[in-house]
């Protein structure tokens, strides 16, 4: 949290609209590749610099522009000025700080999102902002680095395969929402596999380093769980809208990504509820630890409370005892202290309190 107020705070004091990239920057030069296409036609290239976009505007044919990295504001900056885009939609799409929304512009509709990926190295989840932007045959996406999970869907232009060439921009736009949300289930699978090593390092043997495991996840559940229901309310707000930019065809597979992204909602509240329980688990497994220390240390002690005050009557020395004097006395005192200790341990072992 302190991490991010400090982030932000590069913006302060400045009026709204200005561009100031919040954010980690992931990438050293701002990469910009376009598809072009129809039902009969398909172009992809990628471009050197921002102004060979701006023909695709308006052009006849069905766009898609991608950004990867956006600490460059410059080239944000034209690419808004040139498509129309509002100085308040520039300004969240290099502040990586945004929770997944949806505005509605009128001319075109403004999608904030989270893409979650794992970092196997680290064995930790990050995440990645991507904006959307759908207008009228045109579709931009905005990303911090190069790399996604968008890929399938460019082969699928590549090979003509499915129908996504048939279709306008609306299931483009759907279809890397879809794309998205697919890679959300392989995260929860990741998840699913390491709760399960943790659930067995608690039963077997439990450890500081296992409750960090369980902290981690922990982190990691929260973590999923502020980017998953935010999405809910902006496929919903999809559904539900009235813009002529999205088509009633679209609509139907929208309400299936809706549907995934229910069960990927209740998939996270499950393993924060199995999470929370492998932390009372993991306490009560300490504890129930420490009492059998504690047990035998007990029983031990208890055991030498007769033998120590049998040791302390003779080691008194007072002058006129009469055990002092008799030859076999020391054999005696042990002999008797031995089986005050066996009858104790027998006692102990009948009652099964070790």
């Amino acid at each position: 949290m302190i991490r991010s107020l400090k982030k932000n705070s590069k913006a302060k004091g400045l009026p709204p609209g200005t561009l100031v990239h919040v954010g980690e920057k992931k990438t050293d030069k701002t990469r910009i590749t376009v598809i072009a296409y129809g039902q009969n036609n398909f172009e992809e290239k990628e471009v050197k610099n921002i102004e060979e976009c701006f023909p695709y505007k308006d052009n006849g044919h069905i766009s898609w522009i991608n950004v990867d990295g956006i600490h460059q504001t410059e080239v944000i900056e034209k690419l808004g000025k040139q498509f129309g885009l509002h100085p308040l939609v520039l300004e969240d799409i290099v502040n990586t700080e945004q929770r997944p929304k949806m505005e509605d512009y009128g001319d075109y509709l403004y999608i904030v999102l989270k893409m979650i990926y794992l970092n196997n190295q680290a064995d930790l989840i990050m995440s990645e902002q991507v904006s959307l932007v759908l207008g009228k045959d045109l579709v931009i996406s905005f990303q911090e680095r190069a790399g996604d999970v968008f890929e399938p869907i460019r082969e699928r232009f590549r090979t003509a395969k499915g129908r996504i060439r048939q279709f306008g921009a609306d299931y483009l736009a759907y279809a890397l929402l879809d794309a998205i949300v697919d890679g959300y289930f392989a995260i929860l699978e990741k998840t699913g596999e390491r709760i399960e090593v943790v659930e067995q390092k608690v039963a077997v043997d439990p450890k500081p380093k296992t409750l960090q495991l369980i902290h981690q996840l922990k982190s990691d559940m929260v973590f999923l769980r502020k980017s998953i229901w935010p999405l809910r309310e902006v496929l919903c707000g999809l559904q539900r809208n009235e813009s002529s930019l999205i088509q009633g065809s679209t609509a139907v597979y929208l309400r299936d990504v809706y549907d995934h992204t229910i069960r990927v909602a209740e998939s996270i509240e499950s393993y924060r509820e199995m999470v929370s329980g492998l932390l009372d688990i993991y306490l009560s497994s300490v504890s129930n630890r420490m009492n059998e220390v504690m047990k035998v240390l007990t029983v031990i002690a208890t055991i030498f409370i007769p033998l120590t005050f049998v040791a302390g009557i003779y080691g008194m020395n007072f002058k006129y005892m009469p055990e002092l004097e008799w030859h076999w006395a020391y054999f005696a005192v042990l002999g008797v202290m031995a089986v005050i200790g066996l009858v104790m341990v027998y006692y102990f072992r009948k009652k099964k309190w070790f």
